[in-house]
């Protein structure tokens, strides 16, 4: 870890990103909505939803990078214009993936916070754009990428004048094929030793299967983390992108009310 200058602990206190009245790395943060904007009707249900069970802020994706070419991509500029009503609506500020650096600019005036997907943890270019614009910047983890390589990333958008930056931990591709990925828990205490950044996980991506997804939630409150990221939409069979990793308004409730409980526990006692 010799090269980091800006993400390494060195002594530092942690730090707090703010977004909106919601600070990351204070407290805890829940931030929930569909993997993919489809229609105004479903966004702004499920952003009253989610608001209503006690979620900080609002996940959508305008943009969505997808293995598949053929696959649906999202709805770009209308996707971002939808999630600028859901927050008119709520109040909820909006966290949403940026894929192209020449992008960054425009989707800054809707986004409160620029997600950098796991595909795209290593395009430094996009890294450097996303560190000039100051908006908070959520950096998830690449697929097959170690903590050093994560954290180099996020030096490349702190190098730019860009101190907002929180660390998403979305699972890392192993042998195993029950689950769509591995949720490396052990990187939320690695990070907490390594660097002052906030870091979220993100169960959805990181299972693909909506039952695990609960289990999950608590474990990473167990393991420090500073928030969740969870994907939720008011009818989840209908979803055209990652539906079996989606959880209902109720069940998202639920597991909320759980994780709060047990984050209040945990910072309660002596």
């Amino acid at each position: 870890m010799k090269d980091l200058k800006l993400a390494a602990r060195q002594g530092k206190e942690n730090t707090v990103v703010p977004v909106e009245g919601v600070r990351f790395g204070e407290g805890f943060v829940l931030v929930a909505g569909p993997c993919t904007v489809e229609t105004e009707k479903q966004t702004i249900e499920t952003a009253i939803a989610v608001k209503k069970a006690g979620a900080d802020a609002l996940r959508g994706g305008a943009f969505k990078p997808r293995s598949s070419p053929y696959a649906f991509q999202g709805l770009g500029l209308k996707g971002l214009q939808i999630l600028k009503k859901a927050k008119a609506e709520t109040g909820l500020p909006i966290v949403t993936e940026v894929v192209d650096a020449r992008d960054v600019f425009w989707v800054s005036e809707y986004a409160d916070v620029l997600q950098i997907g796991a595909r795209n943890m290593q395009n430094f270019s996009l890294l450097k754009e996303a560190g000039k614009s100051r908006k908070p910047v959520l950096l998830k983890r690449g697929m097959n990428s170690t903590i050093e390589e994560w954290l180099n990333c996020a030096e490349y958008v702190l190098s730019e004048g860009n101190p907002h930056v929180i660390l998403c931990e979305r699972g890392i591709r192993t042998f195993e094929k029950y689950t769509r990925n591995t949720l490396d828990l052990s990187a939320v205490p690695a990070i907490k030793e390594l660097s002052h950044l906030p870091i979220v996980i993100d169960p959805s991506h990181a299972t693909g299967k909506a039952s695990l997804i609960p289990a999950l939630c608590l474990a990473a409150v167990a393991a420090g983390a500073d928030g969740l990221i969870i994907e939720v939409q008011v009818d989840p069979c209908q979803a055209m992108c990652d539906k079996d990793q989606t959880l209902s308004p109720e069940d998202f409730a639920a597991v909320a009310k759980k994780v709060r409980d047990l984050h209040r526990f945990m910072t309660d006692r002596p």
